[in-house]
């Protein structure tokens, strides 16, 4: 899959992904399902669902720092601000920080995959789903992947493509 095809392989996942409702519950039964994979497999992770004015859920699991809670700041300011995931930012303009001309400030916002955008439908964006502890790419997948559980959507639909080695 090339760089073009995965873009819109993200853009679809971002469209398609929506969920029907987004309140506490449904944000604490993602949250918890994330932390329960994590726990399970090991992963050293940061968690956060939010709606762009409250915060739902947060979870950090063993292996975590204050590090990842600023990265996840950080990377849900680029969610809010350019309306798409952090990973597909990633994709398409690479992890530079992005250029004074944007007006924004490199301490406030990260071009790394991990944040992404809760889509309600009749609503549009109204906050994100923040993972930050892994590579940006598997942090991404992360959020792919528990999305797709809560919806009863196959992963295998919606996954990105091992990278090359």
């Amino acid at each position: 899959m090339n760089k073009q095809d995965e873009i819109e392989r993200v853009k679809r996942q971002e469209l398609e992904l929506a969920l029907p409702a987004f309140d506490e519950a449904v944000a604490f039964a993602i949250g918890t399902a994330i932390r329960e994979r994590a726990l399970a497999e090991g992963l050293s992770l940061v968690v956060d669902l939010r709606t762009f004015d409250r915060q739902l859920f947060f979870a950090a699991t063993p292996g975590t720092n204050l590090d990842n809670t600023e990265w996840v700041r950080r990377k849900i300011n680029v969610v809010r601000r350019f309306q798409r995931s952090s990973y597909r930012m990633v994709l398409e303009r690479g992890e530079e920080p992005l250029p004074p001309q944007n007006g924004v400030d490199p301490a406030d916002y990260v071009i790394a995959g991990g944040g992404f955008p809760i889509r309600v439908p009749g609503a549009g964006i109204i906050g994100t789903l923040t993972i930050s502890g892994l590579p940006g790419r598997s942090d991404h997948g992360v959020a792919v992947d528990a999305l797709c559980d809560h919806l009863g959507k196959a992963r295998a639909d919606y996954a990105l493509p091992e990278p090359a080695k």
